[in-house]
């Protein structure tokens, strides 16, 4: 009776869409919720979680099994499409059984994607050296001879690297991601969060901007743009690493507009070339 209502307490149905929507697959699961058991245990194993249920992933536009997730309240669990081998890697860009690219799994992070510190200042070189290797691996160009559907795979696999390491490259970007995984966003069309001091301080370094005669005033204003970007960045990192959302989001605002003006000086300095 104790199990049975355990049993109940965790596990309810859902349904949901896999991230790549050409693909067009639905899976049904049992979404887990932490019991007693497994919160009790440092191995995170649980002897209801280990009586796992089978839930068989279907693309249910052509009928065919693509794989089998398997659920209990600490993990959730993938099998290749192809020899049906369990896939413990998370994420799993290839089956280690037969060798076959898998398709990219909704819920996966940008930092789990590139092997990255979920960190404001996480390693460029690092994440640089990661997207080679992975874009090296799962480039399109590589399953040009194999069936339709690893190139379909191949495809999104590659394109969800792209995605990654472009979000995760610049400070702004990744700051902003690491806002959406709180669920905050940055709206479009912000002025009216930003203080009457920010805006005259970015007008009148746009007016120097427009009238600069020479590369070496350009990059004068580019140089201070760099320092106050400098100075944003540790600044967020440090609301961030505290839990300051809010202030995190209110630097992060700021620091778009510090980064604009950083791509306008960029390409004032294109046109004296």
């Amino acid at each position: 009776m104790i199990r049975l209502n355990i049993l109940r307490m965790f596990c309810r149905s859902r349904t949901l869409l896999q991230p790549d929507s050409s693909l067009r697959e639905k899976v049904s699961f049992s979404r887990a919720f932490t019991c007693a058991c497994c919160a009790s245990k440092k191995d995170n194993s649980c002897s209801i979680g280990n009586l796992q249920q089978r839930f068989v992933l279907q693309d249910l536009s052509a009928k065919r099994e693509v794989g089998v997730r398997y659920m209990c309240t600490t993990q959730v669990f993938f099998n290749c499409w192809n020899c049906k081998e369990l896939l413990k890697q998370k994420p799993a860009f290839f089956c280690k059984s037969c060798q076959v690219v898998q398709p990219p799994y909704e819920g996966t992070s940008y930092f789990n994607i590139m092997e990255s510190d979920c960190t404001f200042t996480l390693d460029t070189q690092k994440l640089q050296k990661k997207y080679l290797q992975l874009q090296r691996l799962l480039h399109p160009d590589n399953f040009s001879q194999k069936s339709e559907r690893e190139q379909e795979y191949s495809e999104s696999q590659s394109a969800l690297v792209n995605k990654a390491y472009e979000t995760l490259l610049k400070p702004l970007s990744r700051g902003l991601y690491m806002l959406e995984l709180q669920g905050l966003n940055i709206e479009e069309g912000t002025d009216s969060a930003v203080n009457s001091e920010l805006l005259m301080e970015l007008m009148e370094i746009n007016e120097a901007l427009d009238a600069v005669q020479t590369p070496q005033e350009a990059n004068e204003i580019g140089q201070d743009t760099k320092g106050k970007l400098a100075d944003l960045t540790e600044q967020i990192d440090t609301a961030l690493n505290k839990g300051e959302l809010q202030t995190a989001k209110a630097l992060l605002t700021k620091m778009k507009y510090f980064a604009n003006i950083e791509e306008k000086v960029k390409e004032k300095l294109s046109s004296f070339m």
